[in-house]
């Protein structure tokens, strides 16, 4: 792994965001950033063959693939394309993601771009995980600790190969360019705007306390509709 410029936000800024689950930045975004209340998160159910793994956040590494037709470029083009691939993903600023969208229309996770070789290859070059409307495969052999979000599971390849990586990209409704603030886990992922990510953790805590008292009742052996009632006031008070 390599390192070409300062990263935009500070590690404690990221390490923050990783002590929360992926709903719970999306309800602190609610707060700090409402008029993304419909934008910027997957919106399609992914399959997390992992779905232990704690969040991860890191800096987008976009790619679109496809598998269904073959390369039209030469063995020697193809070489020279996959090392300028790496050389995308090992390098800028880190830790890093990579979010892959499936090219291929109707035919979309046809071809696994992902098994054992691409996680433990991509976890070398710096990468968290993997966000892709694609397939994976050989799940028993995936690099240990590497999160996977994808479209499906399939035991293929085909013809699969990168047809382009550092432009925009959309996977299950989240739109993605290269080196976006991406957090994801089992549920889901979120583009993170660079200006609002140091206020999420404060937002996040603000949720909490909001939700405190719904659920002490709820959960209470004494929980009547009064109760709720009262309580559901007492949150809306907490600022």
């Amino acid at each position: 792994m390599t390192t070409s410029a300062s990263a935009p936000l500070p590690a404690s800024v990221l390490e923050a965001l990783a002590r929360y689950d992926t709903p719970t930045i999306c309800n602190a975004m609610e707060i700090v950033a409402p008029e993304r209340r419909l934008i910027g998160y997957t919106v399609k159910p992914l399959v997390c063959p992992f779905p232990t793994l704690p969040p991860m956040v890191g800096y987008a590494r976009t790619t679109t693939i496809r598998s269904v037709l073959k390369s039209g470029l030469s063995a020697e083009e193809q070489s020279k394309r996959r090392i300028e691939y790496y050389e995308y993903v090992g390098t800028g600023f880190g830790p890093r993601i990579s979010v892959i969208q499936d090219i291929d229309g109707p035919d979309v996770g046809y071809g696994a771009f992902w098994g054992e070789v691409q996680s433990n290859v991509h976890k070398a070059l710096g990468c968290l995980g993997v966000i892709t409307d694609g397939s994976i495969r050989d799940i028993p052999q995936w690099a240990p600790g590497f999160q996977a979000l994808a479209g499906s599971i399939g035991p293929s390849h085909a013809w699969v190969h990168a047809e382009s990586f550092g432009g925009e990209v959309r996977v299950a409704g989240m739109t993605v360019r290269s080196d976006d603030l991406i957090h994801a886990d089992s549920h889901g992922a979120i583009v993170i705007p660079y200006e609002v990510a140091a206020k999420l953790p404060e937002a996040a805590e603000l949720c909490g306390r909001r939700e405190t008292p719904i659920l002490d009742i709820a959960r209470s052996k004494e929980f009547s509709l009064e109760k709720l009632k009262d309580a559901l006031k007492r949150s809306a008070e907490i600022h």
